[in-house]
């Protein structure tokens, strides 16, 4: 049988965001993977800029036919929330992008997903929230039932316990916008896999990890080296994770990580600790185990398959 046959169907749901970029190129790279389209919220930039950088990015892939469904504008209940600071005033800073030579798809991010959905075979397709989850509770919300027989599990980039956050003492971002979204999420009772920041944390990019993107000689790498080269590391490291790409790598090379299937529940009302992913790690509760916490990677191994996948694109 061959590798397209074999496929795991998936929708990216993203907000791009650097991590988002690379973790997208990842996936359509992989014919493992079948990239049934993409769904943006708004995030680390705001809904129009992602949705903009999401057709850039498939386009840059040579896949301009990866459709791109733009979803919420804002949390369920809260204001808007966005990271500007790291990402840059379009999210994608440091490589020169041309407008994305299509417009974005008229039908709603929820839309697509719930006809997308009642189309495939039940508990086929991997679901894979990249920034705040507020468009997968929204399809919760709608249609749990649907949800429940056709999605074969969500995985999330988000959280963190052991790590400290990185939007506040207590928070990850991506939980931390849109806390009752993620919530419902996490309470859904759909197999979850969350890729936090205790992986992610621990997984910087190699020392030349920019030199090697540049040397591939494509406009992928010419585009990802940029990216890349912006972006400034935190005080103390010698370079940044790619958040959101790691929780790709999962998607492909789930042997290179190491984690425990726990309760993980979600704060929603503490000034102090909104956000806070609450991981019963050690069992000291009984309530159920409802998430796979990822804690840990082969972060040398990864990256070395994330380049050979990146080197493979066009362009």
């Amino acid at each position: 049988m061959s590798e397209a046959c074999t496929a795991q169907p998936i929708i990216i749901d993203t907000d791009p965001g650097y991590d988002d970029a690379f973790a997208i190129l990842l996936a359509l790279a992989a014919p493992e993977l079948q990239v049934l389209g993409l769904t943006t919220v708004a995030g680390n930039v705001t809904l129009d800029i992602v949705s903009d950088n999401a057709r850039r990015i498939v386009e840059l892939a040579g896949r301009p036919n990866v459709a791109v469904h733009p979803g919420a504008d804002r949390p369920l209940l809260r204001p808007a929330a966005h990271a500007f600071d790291i990402h840059g005033s379009m999210g994608l800073n440091g490589y020169d992008w041309p407008p994305p030579a299509r417009p974005p798809s008229a039908v709603h991010a929820l839309d697509w997903m719930l006809q997308t959905l009642a189309a495939s075979a039940d508990r086929t397709v991997t679901l894979v929230a990249l920034g705040p989850q507020t468009n997968v509770a929204m399809l919760l919300r709608r249609a749990p039932a649907l949800a429940a027989r056709k999605l074969r599990r969500i995985v999330c980039m988000g959280g963190n316990y052991f790590a400290g956050g990185n939007a506040s003492p207590a928070a990850e971002f991506n939980i931390l916008v849109d806390p009752e979204a993620a919530a419902i999420v996490f309470a859904c009772g759909i197999e979850l896999v969350a890729m936090p920041l205790d992986c992610t944390n621990t997984a910087l990019t190699p020392v030349d990890w920019i030199s090697d993107l540049a040397s591939l000689g494509t406009e992928i790498g010419t585009a990802c080296a940029g990216m890349m080269g912006f972006l400034k590391p935190p005080p103390g490291q010698a370079t940044r994770p790619l958040h959101d790409a790691v929780a790709m790598a999962w998607m492909l090379w789930p042997e290179l990580f190491e984690g425990r299937l726990c309760n993980v529940e979600i704060e929603t009302a503490s000034p102090l600790t909104l956000g806070a992913t609450v991981v019963d790690w050690r069992g000291r509760t009984a309530r159920p185990k409802n998430c796979l916490w990822i804690n840990g990677c082969n972060a040398p191994e990864m990256y070395a398959r994330m380049m050979e996948r990146l080197a493979r694109l066009p362009g």
